[in-house]
């Protein structure tokens, strides 16, 4: 008789395949992100979008085919949207930090 752990391998080994293509999805809605928050710069606009955010929400929950509840994915959103605007806020503050060491020289 198999072990558990063997029994378990092939799952966690699709599972890893699996997180890996979400890295990949992840990172690629990221440098779109830093492209939007290069506009945003450029244009004086603000980080943080709550309708742009509404929209995003509806967007996942309205093709959510489940198991994974709307309630669920909209979490999993909201976590990946605040890492993108953690992300636009850095980039801004080392852009305008450097933007200050080139004035001060």
């Amino acid at each position: 008789m198999a072990a558990p752990e063997d029994l378990l391998k092939p799952y966690r080994d699709e599972i890893d395949r699996i997180d890996v293509g979400i890295l990949a999805l992840l990172n690629e809605r990221t440098t779109i992100v830093q492209e939007i928050g290069r506009v945003k710069q450029e244009n004086n606009m603000a980080i943080y979008e709550p309708k742009r955010e509404d929209k995003v929400y509806e967007n996942v929950t309205r093709n959510n085919a489940g198991p994974l509840p709307d309630d669920a994915v909209k979490r999993v959103f909201e976590r990946i949207m605040d890492e993108m605007r953690s992300l636009q806020r850095s980039r801004l503050q080392q852009q305008q930090q450097q933007q200050n060491n080139k004035e001060s020289k």
